[in-house]
């Protein structure tokens, strides 16, 4: 499925990852500003990957802090970062995102997630020459639609010869999602027979952050998906639903990964 949205002198342009790409891939994006700048954006934390290659003007971003003039980004791939993302542009950007989960970011890139864990990494950093061809060729297209045609059918098939996420912290991962963020680490190691320093260090390796890290974020966007389905949400309950032990805690989860009280995000939201 395929989107376009325009907003003031923004437009958007979204693709659903087909259904091979399940687990791996979470969104196909376009975007171009034609004049529409970002001040003081905020991403809260999330489990997404993004690879990210611009035509137009640098972004400038900041992880958990509001950006100065010298941290500008062009293109770049970036890990996981357990806080708020703050992003300015000129007005001029334009760009593609293809958005990877964990998993997807560890077989597309071919290098372990903690390499990109807490950071931005220019393309021309990365040293790998398919992407840097892929930047060079989706650049000489005029069309949205055919930049995205061209990105799919590259991660497509670059991902069907990759190597597989390591069996075990694949099956790590998606029991945490699967448990919303609830299962106890302990429990994790116990059934694949690791010590919890392993289990730690092998997660963070693969997929750039530890475990307890990695299930505040689910338990977060857990609580985010809540909220965001009603106009006045009850925080108590939502707390309670996704086993923070109060609505304190919940409040202070806000606060640190989403850089704002739970009814200040929720009214930018």
């Amino acid at each position: 499925m395929e989107s376009q949205t325009t907003k003031d002198v923004q437009r958007y342009w979204h693709r659903t990852p087909a259904p091979g790409l399940a687990g791996l891939v979470t969104g196909f994006h376009a975007y171009t500003e034609d004049g529409g700048a970002m001040d003081g954006l905020v991403e809260a934390a999330s489990l997404t990957i993004p690879l990210i290659i611009n035509f137009g003007s640098p972004f400038r971003i900041g992880l958990g802090r509001k950006p100065s003039c010298m941290d500008t980004q062009t293109s770049f791939a970036a890990g996981l970062f357990l806080g708020p993302v703050i992003m300015d542009s000129d007005g001029h950007a334009e760009c593609v995102q293809v958005n990877f989960t964990p998993l997807g970011g560890r077989r597309f890139f071919g290098i372990p997630m903690s390499e990109l864990a807490d950071r931005m990494v220019p393309l021309s950093d990365l040293g790998d020459r398919e992407i840097a061809g892929l930047a060079a060729r989706l650049g000489e297209l005029n069309s949205w639609e055919h930049r995205l045609d061209l990105v799919e059918s590259f991660i497509v098939e670059r991902l069907q010869r990759s190597s597989t996420c390591d069996p075990a912290v694949a099956w790590a991962f998606e029991r945490l999602a699967a448990s919303s963020g609830r299962e106890r680490i302990s429990a994790i190691s116990g059934r694949l027979e690791w010590s919890r320093r392993k289990t730690v260090e092998r997660f963070r390796k693969d997929l750039g952050l530890p475990p307890k890290a990695v299930a505040r974020i689910i338990r977060f966007n857990t609580a985010r998906v809540i909220a965001q389905q009603t106009a006045d949400p009850d925080w108590a309950d939502i707390a309670a639903a996704c086993a923070y032990s109060d609505q304190a805690h919940l409040a202070r989860e806000f606060s640190e990964l989403a850089g704002s009280p739970p009814t200040t995000w929720h009214a930018a939201a």
